[in-house]
């Protein structure tokens, strides 16, 4: 009887993976329709839905479980035979490392974190996917040295599956024939088997729609990527699909999959293929952020865990609080040799500071919720993560008992962290620009403001411009990381500040004017902000129009009118010049 009962427990979950999975690929399905019919709320609107339908489907399986079987302690010799009846439903299965995952979370859902170990859950995974890239192609292989690189780039863009018309595609094909011979080895150099290994499905994010393949030249893979942009034809004309550049390069590449943009909707039956394909072409991103790159977040976080469990064991340097100002709401800590930074919730917010707890994990989700327009850091949220107590520095021990004693629980040699974020780490641009020399403070101070007007294009505004809130990443790129104070771009008022009603009041302490909890003051940025020569000269040179509240205001504008701006993630001077007087594909 008790091998009945594990049997359907295990199907039952495996059922409710299977609901959860059908729905994913439904709405990453259409994505294509999304995207030829420029219906971008409903791609903002598809892509915030996607991420709530994990928790959604595990709260199903859990009131199923409960409702329908009589769950006893995990203590029970059932729990382990449920976990032997659903490793036995794996191995035929085309997702089994997210139906590890899924049963984790149901579990986890039902039990105390005292029975999260490999006897009850899939702290290892126990089904390998190697097999699985072998049994379903999710490439395409093409020859250009055998049929010509031209015929090849335009098999390509064919076998997309693209309803709506290509506006040029003959201008389409020379740019990327001129950026190939710019970028790509010359016939000459190339090997005998040279090929394009091109993914079948494009991957779609916010307003474009990428081919992702790779050139193998003998021993050498060399990345690529071809965006894909629909004109709207809201100039009078007739509109179509064209091609925007060439991305090619494993740094393009990485910048694209950024950790600070939103998830790729890209429909697969084998998501494991999918992420070995990616593999060789991003090094430096581990199978974590690319299986979260393409929406797969909760996976994404349950080997992300795994891999930091592996670098517990192979390291033994200890935790330490990160270095920077310290903040007023999280306290922030790092293993030196793990490059992340892990964020726990203060008990108390000195003042100014008027939230809660609550408040604060709002904003985190409306971060994971948000086009982030590779601006903004995204978080995998953790409970109950033990660590080892004796790797923490005994400073960051005092730190964490001070400020954030609630979120703590001891449980031997093991400290419980109730509550955290985890994140990549960067450089905090205050002490970046300590050190910076000319030419890093221009580029620095070029890429913050460009940060805050990327972050106002997608309806978000910092809160708190303080340097410190801001990361540098290892490309230079510069991200938004502290979200306390963030809010939506359409909530707030810029005003200018009045005249004073006579010249004394300029010079006293106290401001003359009245300000709303809402309202904002671009001309203060300059006095707060920018107190280094070097930096202010720097900033008005590149970004004076951000002192103007008329600036502010019109970007409030196009957002109320349903405006969606192109923010893209690569440099405006990559894109291909589309002047062109050879017809379009509507007139051929």
């Amino acid at each position: 009887m008790a091998w009945t009962e594990a049997k359907q427990i295990a199907e039952a979950i495996l059922d409710g993976f299977g609901r959860h999975y059908r729905l994913f690929r439904e709405i990453t399905g259409r994505a294509r329709e999304r995207f030829e019919s420029a219906d971008w709320p409903a791609v903002q609107a598809a892509a915030r839905e996607r991420i709530s339908y994990y928790d959604e489907r595990v709260g199903e399986t859990v009131a199923l479980l409960r409702r329908e079987f009589h769950l006893r302690d995990p203590t029970d010799i059932l729990w382990r035979r449920v976990k032997i009846e659903y490793m036995r439903l794996l191995p035929l299965h085309h997702q089994p490392e997210l139906a590890e995952t899924y049963y984790n979370s149901v579990f986890c859902r039902l039990f105390d974190r005292r029975y999260y170990n490999n006897s009850y859950i899939f702290v290892w995974p126990m089904i390998s996917t190697e097999h699985l890239e072998a049994e379903i192609p999710i490439f395409r292989p093409y020859y250009p040295a055998r049929d010509g690189f031209a015929r090849v780039i335009a098999r390509i863009l064919g076998d997309m599956g693209f309803q709506r018309p290509f506006r040029n595609r003959r201008h389409d094909i020379r740019c990327l024939m001129r950026a190939v011979r710019d970028r790509f080895p010359r016939r000459r150099a190339l090997h005998q088997n040279f090929q394009l290994a091109v993914l079948s499905e494009p991957f779609y994010r916010n307003k474009a729609a990428y081919i992702i393949g790779k050139a193998i030249n003998g021993a050498d893979q060399i990345p690529f990527a071809i965006p894909i942009l629909n004109d709207e034809g809201h100039d009078g004309s007739p509109g179509g699909l064209y091609v925007d550049t060439l991305l090619s390069g494993g740094d393009e590449i990485s910048d694209v999959f950024s950790f600070s943009r939103a998830y790729f909707m890209v429909d697969t039956e084998v998501p494991a293929a999918v992420v070995d394909f990616l593999r060789p072409l991003m090094p430096h991103k581990g199978k974590a952020e690319l299986y979260t790159a393409i929406g797969l977040q909760k996976f994404g976080k349950a080997e992300f865990y795994r891999d930091f469990l592996k670098h517990l064991r192979y390291s033994a340097d200890d935790f330490v609080i990160a270095p920077g100002i310290r903040g007023m709401v999280m306290c922030v800590f790092t293993l030196p040799s793990f490059p992340f930074v892990f964020k726990v919730i203060k008990d108390r917010f000195p003042p100014p500071k008027e939230m809660t707890r609550e408040t604060v994990k709002e904003k985190y989700q409306l971060v994971k919720l948000h086009d982030r327009v590779g601006r903004m850091a995204d978080s995998w949220e953790y409970s109950h993560v033990a660590f080892p107590r004796h790797r923490f520095s005994a400073a960051l021990i005092e730190m964490l008992e001070s400020d954030c004693a609630k979120s703590l629980e001891s449980d031997g040699d093991q400290l419980i962290i109730k509550h955290l974020y985890i994140e990549r780490r960067m450089s905090p641009l205050n002490l970046y620009l300590h050190t910076a020399d000319d030419d890093d403070i221009r580029h620095a101070i070029g890429e913050y403001g460009d940060a805050i007007k990327q972050l106002a294009a997608a309806n978000i505004f910092p809160g708190d411009f303080l340097f410190k809130n801001f990361g540098v990443t290892r490309q230079g790129r510069v991200v938004f990381y502290d979200y306390d104070e963030l809010c939506y771009l359409t909530e707030c008022r810029f005003r200018e500040i009045p005249p004073a009603p006579y010249p004394e009041m300029e010079m006293a302490e106290e401001v003359w004017y009245s300000a709303g909890p809402n309202d904002v003051f671009p001309e203060e940025f300059e006095t707060f902000l920018l107190t280094d020569p070097r930096i202010r000269k720097v900033f008005r040179e590149l970004h004076s129009e951000l002192f103007d509240p008329a600036w502010w205001q019109a970007r409030q504008e196009h957002i109320r009118a349903g405006h969606l701006e192109d923010v893209f993630p690569y440099a405006e001077e990559r894109r291909f010049d589309r002047a062109d007087p050879v017809a379009s594909d509507h007139d051929s």
